[in-house]
């Protein structure tokens, strides 16, 4: 029917091309402007006729009957309302009678042809007289009727042109409305015209990797603009309040006046010549994202506090910490803490450290220097060179400082600042110049009642607003939000107190901020935050938050066979699968986000090489019910905890059970190697069952072993049923140890005789198969010594297995 159709519009196209009246979509767009702009200007655009004279009905030409969709043509009478009234040509109904159904189709208005006088554009009879409705473009199409062009008034060019420059906008929401009106008419045109418009408009159009180019050129050179733009003069600085110490989200900001008020007792330092607006300190303990912002390499820190336990020295958390921060070349300093806990320290928190030591006992200062000396060998261990702040080494590149503080009097808190202000000012400058650029993190994703569920960012650097287009990383793929709201807490309030929270149209940076949008439930914490104002770029910067999770997840060593890992970071996964490294249990695959059907999936798959590893290691996730049926049909093994270690005991016990329960399921298949000499004093039963005392020269010697003579071309004797020693039964003989055994006769054949078929001469060994040997590997092999699996290869060559 379509090929019917198409053909049938062809023909018709063919014939209106042949008799001069084929009309091009352009062509209609003029006509029908030039004949609107006739009517805005108040003119009566007559009627055309084909021969006759005004009242002969036969002379008119009759258009054919065009089926119309009533509520399509009442739309399209609305938008032709509305433009007369925006033109203020609105007709009065008096002045405008309907037009009858039979109206010749309107004129167009050729601006070649000479102008009327307006006596000649007055009609003389009642159907000229009334101004006739346009006809819609696929109505002129379909007529076939030759259109005629009478001459045009000369005022209406006038008049025209004075609505042009008067209402440009009206001109163009007018153009606008025809092309969407011309885009209902576009079925009507031919084929070829379509498949022109079509190669033209490709042509036009970028291809996906040209616009994605495009986009990654321009974000990169509003990166070196903004890098350009970086003056130590304008060191980033949030407008936040200029008095005491405010608790943000995730962050403690700590304002100049602060930090000269605590600095003015330390002998040296300059507050006139303090330029850093404050500090934004992050406490990372707390923070699981922050060692996974540290391995992607991105500066979250620009200085950075190593809290050492004086009394203590060098922890295992400490140390890991310390190799974060020589990983990611993170400039630090050390707080040697806790110096108030040294025998009968006197503290004074408003004089400065170094005079205060000075000033102790005699037995204080002689404990600082010895546990002082005690971590500089610690450290020394890690190759790290260290001293105080106040020695002759502190300004040398090689030696990393320390100040001594006690955090709960507050000793040495003014020293510590004063010492990263000047290091910051001096050595990191550039690094603190603020830049337009965005440089933002997620820390943590919550749920708080009354708001939902939020995000805390924090913003190191650049602007963020209230309406603001956010890209970021979610479990899911990509999430594409606007910002709603950015919050922060009164100054000196507990995080706690519900809804007592700052509202803020825009925050700079560097501030901790707390953001609310939709769709924040799948975000990823430790990942980065992109904004963006163009459309655009809002595919490209998908796929960079994509890419962030694909690389971080990329970049973590998998092995071939091992557990199946979900955790709700990236930073709680990291630690997880440190500890899981530590425990020797090896991992094949990882994901973040809650356990879905395709993450059982991919476990199940290790069932066909070790079932042990068939679980899934759900840390601080939920699990999906779909997912949880399709577990248990599986028999893929989920373990859920919100603890590391709750889910390290929660597998090595199910792995031990199914260790026992394989080794139990194969006990009867698994033969130990074994090499025996009869002890010819010591034979109690020479025949079925044969009973005598053996000295055990290699390997091992338990019930269910079958026993052959190798030297009597392998004859089978049976299998040991009881092995006994000193008059009581043993499970289990070893190397070197004298016992008595039993053999029963389970060969189906006639029963063997000592004496005859074998003697006290002839070593026995019992009779392994590569059955037996496979078995032994997988479910025994912690039970064979060294010993044992060497005498396993003798007794391959002496049996000719292969």
């Amino acid at each position: 029917r379509k090929e019917a159709q198409k053909e049938a519009k062809r023909l018709e196209i063919e014939r209106q091309k042949a008799a001069g009246t084929y009309v091009t979509a352009a062509q209609k767009r003029q006509q029908a402007l030039a004949l609107e702009k006739l009517r805005a200007a108040g003119y009566t655009v007559p009627a055309p006729r084909e021969s006759g004279e005004d009242g002969d009905s036969e002379g008119v030409t009759k258009k054919s009957f065009v089926y119309v969709d009533e509520k399509t043509k009442a739309k399209q009478e609305e938008k032709k309302r509305r433009r007369l009234e925006k033109l203020g040509q609105l007709p009065v109904a008096s002045e405008a009678p309907e037009t009858s159904p039979e109206a010749p189709e309107a004129v167009v208005v050729a601006a070649s042809e000479a102008p009327p006088t307006p006596s000649e554009s007055i009609a003389t009879t009642p159907e000229a007289a009334a101004a006739p409705e346009p006809l819609d473009d696929w109505e002129m199409a379909d007529s076939g009727d030759e259109i005629k062009a009478p001459a045009a008034p000369q005022p209406a060019k006038k008049a025209g042109a004075v609505v042009k420059a008067d209402s440009k906008d009206s001109e163009d929401d007018e153009e606008s409305d025809e092309d969407s009106d011309d885009d209902d008419d576009s079925d009507e045109d031919s084929e070829e015209e379509s498949e022109s418009e079509e190669e033209e408009h490709r042509g036009q159009r970028e291809t996906k990797e040209q616009v994605m180019e495009r986009v990654k050129a321009r974000i990169q050179k509003r990166k070196e603009t903004a890098s350009a733009k970086r003056s130590t003069d304008d060191l980033r600085s949030p407008e936040g309040e200029a008095g005491g110490i405010t608790q943000q989200i995730g962050a403690t900001e700590v304002p100049a006046e602060a930090i000269k008020e605590r600095c003015k007792q330390v002998r040296g330092f300059l507050m006139e010549q303090m330029k850093i607006p404050g500090f934004l300190i992050i406490d990372t303990p707390g923070h699981e994202s922050f060692s996974n912002l540290r391995t992607r390499g991105s500066s979250l820190c620009d200085f950075a506090i190593l809290v050492v336990d004086i009394m203590h020295g060098l922890e295992p958390q400490t140390i890991e910490s310390l190799k974060l921060l020589i990983k990611g070349k993170t400039p630090f300093v050390i707080a040697l803490n806790k110096i108030d806990r040294l025998y009968e320290y006197d503290s004074n928190p408003r004089k400065d450290v170094y005079e205060l030591l000075k000033s102790q006992k005699p037995r204080v200062q002689s404990e600082f220097k010895e546990r002082m000396e005690k971590i500089v060998v610690e450290f020394a261990e890690q190759e790290i060179n260290v001293t105080l702040s106040n020695s002759k080494n502190a300004t040398d590149p090689d030696y990393v400082c320390m100040v001594p503080t006690s955090a709960m009097e507050g000793d040495g808190i003014g020293n510590l600042m004063a010492f990263i202000v000047n290091q910051t000012q001096t050595k990191y400058a550039q690094k603190l110049a603020y830049s337009e650029e965005l440089d933002a993190t997620v820390m943590e994703v919550k749920q708080i009642p009354g708001l939902g569920t939020t995000i805390d960012v924090i913003l190191v650097n650049g602007t963020m607003r209230a309406g603001d287009v956010l890209v970021l990383t979610g479990t899911d793929g990509a999430i594409v939000t606007q910002v709603r709201e950015l919050l922060m807490p009164k100054p000196l309030k507990e995080m706690r107190v519900k809804n007592d929270y700052v509202h803020y149209k825009e925050v700079k940076g560097a501030r901790g901020v707390k953001v609310l949008a939709k769709n924040l439930e799948k975000v990823l914490a430790g990942l980065p935050v992109y904004i963006t104002d163009r459309e655009d770029e809002i595919d490209y910067l998908r796929q960079e938050a994509d890419n962030q999770l694909a690389n971080a997840l990329h970049a973590i060593k998998k092995k071939p066979e091992g557990v199946y890992v979900q955790a709700s970071t990236l930073g709680s996964l990291e630690a997880l699968l440190d500890f899981l490294k530590s425990q020797k249990i090896p991992y094949s695959n990882v994901n973040i986000g809650p356990v879905h059907k395709k993450d059982v999936q991919k476990a199940s798959a290790m069932k066909e090489h070790k079932a042990e590893y068939a679980c899934i290691l759900a840390f601080d996730v939920k699990i999906e019910r779909e997912a949880q049926i399709f577990a248990d049909h599986e028999g893929v093994k989920v373990f859920q905890a919100d603890i590391i270690y709750h889910l390290q005991d929660a597998f090595l016990n199910y792995r031990k059970e199914l260790k026992e329960k394989a080794r139990r399921e194969n006990e009867h298949l698994a033969i130990f190697p074994c090499k025996l000499r009869v002890l010819p004093n010591h034979v109690y039963n020479t025949r079925n069952p044969i009973v005598f005392g053996v000295s055990i020269e290699a390997g091992q010697v338990k019930r269910g072993t079958p026993i052959c003579v190798p030297s009597k071309e392998g004859i089978l004797l049976g299998t040991i049923s009881s092995v006994q020693r000193n008059n009581e039964e043993v499970p289990l003989a070893k190397q070197g140890e004298e016992c008595c055994i039993k053999i029963e006769n389970t060969t189906g054949e006639a029963p063997r005789l000592y004496g005859r078929h074998f003697t006290h001469e002839d070593p026995l060994v019992s009779k392994i198969t590569r059955e037996s040997i496979d078995v032994c590997k997988t479910y025994f092999r912690d039970d064979l010594t060294k010993a044992d699996w060497q005498l396993v290869v003798q007794l391959k060559k002496l049996l000719d297995i292969m």
